[in-house]
């Protein structure tokens, strides 16, 4: 039986993460078809930024011609031409080489749609292409943020301009919700950088900033070595503090989302309590260190069943929320 476009698609957003293609498909109808068509695009970036066979420097030049064809400047086979080497068994990569099929799709939506998604892809593209320039040092907290508000925090600016263009009272709220989506969006990139501190670095980079390690006698390199865990585990402190300030704005723009909007609001709920779970695990564990720190599959069904049942009561968020923080973390 041949799969229709909309099959192959939603495959693809499984195949790249199932815990985000959970959340992309409790949304509406045509706002669902968006924000996954959004999250496929933003994954050919990631592919272009993240991929180890491409040079820094290539990568930036695909990054650009990446930018050039989600604004119209160039044809979609000029970037897949350029990555038809790469091996097409990871998803990311399977992803970037069906590029034009997304685009496709993306056209036959509103145009006020393609305009918010093509335009935040865009700067999030150019934005990855800088850092690709830049380097795999991050000097300061700031220049963290500015990395990480790059690859999510605009993600987090998309959503809320899908989410007004879908309601009129979540338009209403545009402008309170703007800055907690930022906050949103580097909340979870802040728990990817924990949790994918070692495979990271194995692959060349560090997204610590060196003023939260250097103050410890520590280096990009000595930070992971076996007898500076004591230290390393104060960088790891200092940065889930960072991240459990982000995941509160969080928090806060979920609760700001009204009630009747449920699907949007679980859609929210679920990244942001699997890194609140994942956060929880990764506070003085050395295994952050050491491999990477991950949620179980059960976390991941019980945060579903449980947010599915109370998820609309804010003040039930919010105790939720506490509980998650006061789990033991495994040793």
């Amino acid at each position: 039986m041949t799969k229709t476009p909309d099959n192959q698609l939603s495959e693809m957003v499984r195949a790249v993460s199932r815990t985000f293609a959970i959340s992309i498909e409790r949304l509406p109808s045509t706002l669902g078809e968006a924000v996954g068509l959004a999250y496929l695009l933003f994954r050919v970036s990631d592919c272009l930024e993240d991929n180890e066979a491409l040079s820094a420097k290539h990568k930036a030049e695909l990054l650009r011609l990446w930018a050039q064809v989600l604004v119209g400047s160039m044809p979609v086979k000029s970037l897949t031409s350029a990555i038809s080497h790469l091996d097409e068994s990871d998803p990311q990569v399977y992803v970037a080489q069906h590029a034009e099929q997304i685009l496709e799709e993306l056209h036959r939506l509103p145009g006020e749609i393609q305009k918010i998604i093509f335009g935040h892809a865009n700067k999030t593209s150019l934005g990855m292409a800088r850092w690709q320039e830049q380097g795999p040092v991050v000097n300061t907290e700031e220049e963290m943020d500015d990395y990480m508000h790059q690859v999510a925090g605009r993600v987090g600016y998309l959503l809320t301009d899908l989410f007004g263009w879908h309601s009129p009272a979540l338009l209403e709220r545009k402008s309170d919700l703007m800055p907690l989506s930022r906050h949103f969006g580097l909340a979870l990139q802040t728990v990817n950088i924990i949790r994918g501190l070692r495979k990271d670095y194995e692959r060349g980079w560090v997204y610590v900033p060196r003023t939260f390690y250097e103050p410890l006698g520590l280096t990009r390199d000595s930070l992971f070595v076996q007898e500076n865990h004591s230290q390393a585990l104060q960088v790891i402190t200092r940065l889930a503090d960072k991240a459990e300030m982000h995941l509160l704005h969080g928090l806060k723009y979920i609760t700001s989302i009204p009630r009747n909007h449920y699907g949007i609001r679980l859609a929210c709920m679920w990244p942001l309590f699997f890194a609140l779970q994942t956060l929880t695990i990764s506070r003085d564990n050395v295994h952050v260190i050491i491999d990477e720190t991950k949620i179980t599959r059960s976390d991941v069904i019980d945060i579903m069943r449980k947010t599915t049942l109370m998820g609309w009561s804010n003040h039930w968020l919010r105790r939720y929320y506490n509980d998650i923080q006061t789990v033991e973390p495994i040793p």
